[in-house]
């Protein structure tokens, strides 16, 4: 993933159900195969961006949390 630009959207503070509403606006915003990294402090994102990428055509590459902050790195396909 070294050659791929990753846009970073900052959405920490913001609640449910705000953080997967703005992802799905910044994905239409990304051409297919473009990376995603997104932050947020709500703890409700991590069932939701698992169940969002269940049911895309979008593909969750990774997740982390750390000091309450949850990232998810998401590929528009």
């Amino acid at each position: 993933m070294d050659d791929i630009t990753i846009t970073d959207l900052d959405l920490k503070g913001l609640e449910c159900p705000m953080p997967l509403l703005k992802t799905k606006r910044a994905l239409k915003e990304l051409p297919s195969g473009g990376v995603l990294r997104v932050h947020t402090t709500d703890p409700g994102s991590v069932k939701d961006f698992e169940v969002f990428a269940l049911h895309s055509r979008h593909e969750l590459l990774e997740f982390n949390e750390e000091a309450g902050v949850y990232c998810f790195l998401l590929r528009k396909n």
